[in-house]
């Protein structure tokens, strides 16, 4: 039996365990009626008071309120009791008074679970009802004609639409739903596509696989892998996707054109029969009328149909995307960088979707065609011929510029390079700062757009030739089938009825035939993203079977290795542990120690099974908590950093906190633990970055720990506190199992097991002793370099009282000298307090009128001036060739005036469509350029607080999906819109040429509807819609981002379900949004097109009442525009939507050109010798630093002077303000008060390029980007091949680079991940020394390196830096003891400053420093 003090007394609601309950609680009354039952029996024996007799109701009442337990105890004390007459009973009173309370705990239990269960039964039902959407209970003529919508609409019109204003998401619709579904089906897929490489390889067993045949059996699988994805999708979306959409809604669209153009013909026969009765005509118009009205019902039931689907299916594929996120393998993460797994999801998901909106059109056009020539050959005979033989020469030219188009979506690759580098450089922004490096690394993401949008061009060139020709069939069709048909036969003769019915005819041939090259070229993107989707998805995962996970037992031991090779697949095998073989103790501490780059960390990685596994085998027991070397930080609380999903108990959480030594940062942190951490750890130092992340895993209660180097990025006090109060023998973690990665000497004594690695090898292991007496290269590199830790180890055992005392005052110290809050900042909620980044937000309202300005502006007029003559040129060419038809018609004689007018007009309105797509596109390009480069440039001129508050998910949104939306959503939506306008303004003219009364009924209508309930209802909430939508997708690229960098930390906890939850939560919430939007484009539809229907019955009606006056060429005429106004119409709407919707990305991109921005580069007025610095002299006068406004200073009026050649040690707490002072030296955040000179000029005065490319720092995190190594050391190449070599020869990198196949031009993965840590922070050094300026500032620059190397670094550093002035900020303070000065900082304030020698002589802080660290 336990007591959980957590769950009893250390919280607000007390309750019992389980165990309590269910033990203590049942068999304490049962021992008391055991105990005294003898002593009362003896009592009765001596007191008897006569029989009472038993009733057959004291029988029942007996049996009824006995419980079954006590049942045989109970009945039979009361039966011996009326058998001595006893009638009152205190001995059964008390047993049944301890059993009612005893059962009282339990009762509660329960009856509080029941009420629990009911109640979030009850709140999950209202949560998914509390807003539910109306498509469910609507009416059968509500989902036709979409009015379930128009609360929505309303909605928006009376206030800016809210995302607490939006539908839940039906359950069919929910991630959870369709995501389990497909993976379902995935999974299955995969299994069979591996069982046939399995019988494959079984097949060729006999014969040797090559490493050739290896790679083209991959390639094979990854270019299927396109087609296994999409017949994935086709079998779980299929079924709903094929019958309800193409079945029972297109066939029944491809009725209504036969009979609808039955009722036209019928039309015009009425209007030449001049005796026919005019009930005939009205019910021609009334018949022409109601099939218009069921066509738009049709076409928009079919349209929501396919848009529902494509939303599942993007939703499905993100979920299949993020959860392969979580278990790639190590190698393959290499190859998916997380900028193109951000692209996967933005770009490509997008691309699928348009692709189930339009692949319809790819085999419903062609049944269309067929059926529209079909109709032509009975009116026209063998002449339709000419017609398909246009058809046909159109089809296969148009199907060569597909094939081209596809070869040119190379600039998907170019789109994925482009923002993999953002991704990179919004991640490493500080240190392109620091160096300086925003210019190269612009010109890089630059290359990337040019190369993107030159294949762009290309692409949309050959896209308007494809427009060109299908636009221009239909006057070709009808030039060539009108021509034919009059020259074959004198007796062929075009009247009215054979010309406009034909008309009629070729014009519904239009949509078809503009809808093909579309949907063509959305495959063929479809096709592309396919592949790239299914090539991710077919990577290599990370085997189960890598590491057993044996279930916790109390054994000998917890983690037996015995690997004869495990490997990391990058560009070959490359075997990075091999012949290891381990059993580590149950409850040992055991530290792995070795040189850079020697496998410490991989063996780790084996522990965790993210290696791949080619020999042996690995077991590990119980549950395991993870520290990675370079700590992983959420964008989150400190507190939910901490707890990592699990359930706060607060006194182990305080406990956690304390061992951790994050306490004293509670207490600078402005709202406590519930101060929210940056991405990355943004405003954290890298100490408290590493004590976070050690405190998740302590908070974990694990079996084991895996602990890689968490002390290196720590003070030594702090290292030294930590080790002592979690790992050590006498730590919280004393009974779990730890396996350490150490540099540090001092921790080895007291370690049960050393591992000592060298080049993936365990060369030796043995305890600290053995290791000692054995005489080997370690007791060797112990007696050099281990000469403080020994004095340090003997400091601690003799003075432990007096240090901990003295840390404890310390901490009184920093709390003391905290400024206190005011009252106002005591009553702000601590939410709000510790908020640092700020969610995208949506703007409301309809969009600014300046956006199209900005945008157009962009263009330029010279473009826009033609691009608007150009349509209407072809509009009028397209009128004149209406008009000469109509005078053909009712003038059939054939003088080939006629003829020719017409074949002009053809010629000339396909020239115009040609040109007018093709200027819109490069306009487009154009104004894409621009933006793009606006865009990063306000990116990367913004301060360093901008990226703290900003997630990067933000800006990876802008660069991504919103540049691609201007890149050719905007272009294309302007095409279509700019083309159905004329086209609709031609309609016009005719019709009202025609019947001039119609325009007193219908023009006025259809402004007053378009402008009352387009411009103002709709509008405000489509746009709002597009606004919300675009917020809520930037969290989930930022889940993404943070979840790919995060996957090692969230398998090795196992916390993938949670994190997948939080996906699903993303996605479902940005669906929320997008349903409605896609919803209000139909809606607007049908009401637009029912407004297109009234004019085809004016004119029809009208048509019927002046058929004495009217020819019939000219009724056919209107006749025929008329009944393209709804499909107009619908094309009208579903563009202007589309531009609507898509300006919003113009504005999102604009967004960044008002954000605070920091000083200009360079300033052309202050010109620098080339020589500045010449000195290295540096100067704080009066200097102090705020990080945010109304924040506590940073650094508090510093004064001091730096000399020539000085070299000055920066050390202090957590928190004093050491980084701060390198941040000022290089304006990464500007002084709050006073100067900083360096060589007598103030730093405030001169550009920041100048500046930063002037002085050198090595940073405390290593970053490195993804290219050559050359790249990373030298990325303006400013220096020749000898001078980077020599600078690696000094970094000590030289046989290792030597060492690669392709030496300097080695491809560094993303973030430097195919190096190690220390191997990162060499290369880092390497950098110093190439640029080997004046002023060199160490940040902590050798804290993941050994102390062997670290030796090698520091006499580096004294000998080529020796005429320069070096400020380093210290946590071993060993490196510094030979130094100048050393100035010892405390909460933003100068507390000493002086050389070490009289530093300690005046037992000052820096004393107690080095009393700790054992050096004095």
């Amino acid at each position: 039996v336990e007591c959980d003090w957590n769950l009893t007394w250390f919280t607000p609601n007390p309750d019992l365990t389980q165990c309590f309950q269910h033990t203590v609680l049942v068999w304490f009354p049962c021992v008391y009626l055991w105990l005294c039952a003898p002593f009362y029996f003896l009592y009765l024996r001596f007191h008897h008071h006569g029989r009472i007799s038993i009733s057959s109701l004291c029988c029942a009442k007996t049996v009824i309120g006995t419980d079954i337990f006590f049942s045989l105890h109970s009945v039979f004390v009361i039966h011996l009791e009326r058998m001595k007459g006893c009638r009152s009973s205190l001995f059964l009173f008390l047993f049944w008074t301890l059993a009612v309370v005893c059962s009282l705990v339990p009762l509660r239990a329960n009856i509080q679970a029941v009420v629990e269960e009911v109640s979030n039964t009850l709140l999950t039902y209202l949560s998914l009802k509390q807003n539910p959407c109306p498509v469910e209970d609507a009416s059968f003529l509500s989902k036709i004609l979409f009015w379930w919508f128009s609360g929505l609409v309303v909605k928006g019109y009376r206030s800016p639409l809210t995302a607490e204003d939006l539908w839940s998401l039906r359950e069919k619709d929910t991630s959870k739903k369709i995501i389990s579904d497909l993976e379902r089906e995935w999974s299955m897929q995969c299994a069979k596509l591996q069982q046939k490489e399995r019988c494959e390889n079984v097949k060729a067993l006999g014969c040797r696989i090559t490493e050739q045949t290896q790679l083209l059996q991959k390639l094979r699988q990854e270019q299927s892998s396109g087609f296994l994805l999409l017949r994935t999708l086709a079998r779980t979306f299929g079924t709903y996707f094929l019958w309800f959409s193409s079945k029972s809604l297109n066939l029944l669209n491809v009725v209504s054109i036969t009979v609808f153009i039955s009722s036209h013909s019928l039309l015009l026969g009425f209007v030449r029969d001049e005796d026919a009765p005019l009930w005939k005509g009205y019910l021609f118009a009334f018949t022409m009328f109601l099939l218009s009205c069921l066509q738009s019902l049709f076409n928009h039931q079919y349209m929501y149909a396919c848009f529902t689907v494509g939303m599942r299916v993007k939703t499905a594929v993100m979920g299949l995307v993020y959860r392969k996120s979580l278990v790639i393998s190590s190698a393959a993460r290499r190859t998916c960088t997380v900028g193109e797994i951000v692209n996967l999801v933005s770009a490509d998901t997008q691309k699928l979707m348009d692709f189930v909106v339009y692949f319809n059109a790819v085999w419903l056009a062609p049944i269309e065609i067929g059926l529209c020539l079909f109709f032509l050959w009975q009116h026209l005979g063998p002449s339709a011929l000419a017609g398909i033989a246009t058809v046909i020469f159109i089809f296969p030219l148009n199907g060569l510029i597909a094939k081209m188009r596809s070869k040119l979506q190379v600039q998907m690759k170019y789109m994925d390079g482009r923002i993999k580098l953002m991704n990179e450089i919004l991640s490493g922004i500080k240190i392109l700062k620091f160096y300086a490096w925003e210019k190269a690394f612009k010109e890089r993401v630059l290359g990337y757009r040019e190369n993107e949008l030159k294949a762009l061009k290309k692409s949309q060139i050959l896209y308007s030739v494809s427009i060109a020709s299908f636009n221009s069939s239909t006057f070709l069709i009808a030039f060539a089938m009108f021509g034919v048909y009059v020259l074959i036969d004198e007796k062929n003769i075009l009247d009215a009825q054979k010309v406009f019915v034909s008309m009629a005819l070729i014009n519904i041939l239009k949509t078809p035939l503009s809808q093909l090259p579309f949907a063509m070229s959305t495959t063929m993107q479809a096709v592309v993203s396919l592949k790239r989707l299914g090539k991710f998805l077919c990577q290599d995962e990370l085997k189960p079977d890598s590491v057993v996970r044996a279930p916790y037992s109390a054994g000998e031991w917890m983690i037996n290795i015995s690997v004869g090779f495990t490997v990391n697949l990058t560009t070959a095998w490359f075997c990075v542990l091999c012949r290891i073989s381990v059993k580590v103790p149950h409850g040992s501490l055991v530290a792995v120690v070795g040189h850079v780059g020697s496998g410490k960390s991989s063996l780790l990685s084996a522990m965790l099974g993210e290696m791949e596994k080619k020999s042996g085998n690995i077991t590990v027991k119980g549950s395991v908590a993870y520290v990675p070397q370079q700590a992983w930080i959420q964008n989150a609380t400190m507190r939910e950093n901490v707890v990592f999903g699990q359930e706060k108990k607060e006194s182990w959480y305080q406990s956690v906190l304390e061992a951790c030594a994050l306490l004293p940062d509670l207490e600078i942190l402005p709202a406590r633990d519930a101060t929210e951490i940056g991405e990355k750890g943004l405003n954290l130092s890298g100490g408290q970055k590493q004590r976070v992340s050690l405190a998740r895993a302590v908070y974990r209660k694990a079996d084991t720990y895996l602990l890689d180097d968490p002390l290196s990025a720590v003070d030594a006090h702090v290292g030294q506190h930590i080790f002592d109060r979690v790992i050590g023998p006498k730590g919280i973690l004393k009974n779990k199992t730890r396996v350490l990665v150490t540099h540090g000497l001092s921790f080895l004594p007291q370690a049960d097991l050393i591992l000592v690695m060298a080049d993936g090898e365990i060369t030796e292991s043995g305890s600290y002793t053995e290791l000692l007496n054995r005489r080997s290269t370690f007791s060797d590199f112990v007696k050099t370099f281990a000469g403080n830790e020994h004095k340090e180890s003997s400091t601690h055992r003799g003075e432990p009282v007096n240090e901990l005392h003295h840390i404890k005052a310390l901490n009184r110290v920093i709390i003391q000298t905290m400024k206190p809050l005011s009252d106002s900042e005591q009553e702000q909620d601590l939410e709000e307090v510790g908020k640092l980044t700020e969610a995208d937000k949506a703007h409301t309202g309809r969009v600014k009128l300046v956006m199209y300005v900005e945008y157009f502006r962009t263009i330029g007029l010279a473009l826009i001036i033609p691009i608007v003559f150009l349509y209407a040129f072809q509009q009028a060419a397209s009128l004149g060739y209406n008009y000469w038809l109509r005078l053909w018609a009712d003038d059939p004689v054939i003088n080939g005036t006629q003829f020719l007018r017409v074949s002009h007009c053809s010629a000339i309105s396909g020239i115009a469509i040609f040109g007018t797509t093709v200027a819109i596109s490069l306009g487009g390009i154009i104004a894409s350029r621009h933006l793009h480069l606006d865009l990063l440039n306000n990116v990367l001129h913004s301060p360093m607080s901008f990226f703290e508050s900003t997630p990067s998910g933000n800006l990876l949104n802008r660069f991504s999906k919103e540049i691609d939306a201007i890149d050719c959503m905007i272009p294309d939506g302007f095409k279509m819109m700019l083309g159905y306008v004329f086209k609709l303004l031609e309609v016009c003219i005719i019709v009202l040429m025609a019947t001039p009364f119609a325009g007193l009924v219908i023009l006025p209508l259809m402004l007053f509807y378009t402008f009352i309930q387009v411009r103002i209802f709709y509008v405000a909430t489509s746009c709002q819609l597009r606004r919300l939508e675009s917020v809520s997708r930037s969290p989930i690229y930022t889940h993404f981002n943070e979840t790919v960098q995060g996957a090692s930390v969230i398998r090795a906890f196992g916390e993938q379900p949670r994190f997948i939850l939080q996906a699903n939560s993303r996605v479902d919430h940005n669906q929320t949004s997008y349903f409605p939007r896609f919803v209000a484009t139909r809606w607007l539809a049908v009401n637009l097109e029912f407004l297109g229907n009234l004019l085809v019955l004016a004119a029809a009606i009208l048509s019927v009442m002046g058929r004495a006056t009217l020819s019939p060429g000219i009724v056919g005429l209107a006749m025929s525009h008329s009944l393209q106004v709804t499909g107009i119409l619908s094309w009208i709407v579903r563009a202007w939507t589309d531009v609507e919707n898509n300006i919003v990305s113009v504005e999102r991109v604009k967004e960044y050109a008002d954000t605070p921005k920091e000083a200009p580069w360079t300033l052309e007025n202050r010109s620098l010798p080339s020589a500045w610095p010449q000195t290295g002299t540096i100067e704080f006068q009066e200097y102090g630093l705020q990080y945010r406004k109304g924040l506590d200073w940073a650094l508090k009026e510093i004064t001091l002077s730096v000399r020539e050649r000085e070299k000055v040690g920066i050390v202090g707490r957590t928190g004093a303000g050491k980084s701060s002072l390198a941040l000022g030296i290089f304006r990464i955040l500007e002084a709050a008060k006073g100067q900083i000179y360096i060589d007598r000029v103030d730093i405030a005065e001169i550009g920041l390029q100048d500046l930063r490319s002037r002085i050198t720092i090595i940073p405390q995190d290593p970053v490195l980007f993804s290219g050559s190594l050359r790249m990373n050391l030298d990325p303006f190449d400013g220096y020749s091949d000898e001078e980077v070599w020599r600078a690696l020869e000094l970094a000590h990198l030289k046989n290792f680079v030597s060492g690669l196949p392709d030496k300097l031009n080695h491809e560094c993965s993303e973030g430097g991940e195919n190096l190690s840590l220390g191997q990162r922070q060499l290369v880092c050094l390497a950098r110093a020394l190439l640029r080997k300026t004046k002023i060199l500032v160490l940040d902590e620059a050798t804290a993941a390196v050994d102390l062997e190397t670290d030796n090698l670094i520091q006499s580096t550093i004294r000998t080529q830096f020796e005429d320069c002035t070096v400020l380093t900020i210290a946590h071993r303070l060993n490196t510094i003891m030979d130094y100048t000065r050393v100035i010892v900082m405390d909460r933003g304030n100068v507390t000493e400053m002086d050389s070490p020698a009289n530093l300690i002589a005046g037992r000052g802080q820096f004393y107690w420093m080095c009393r700790e660290a054992g050096l004095v």
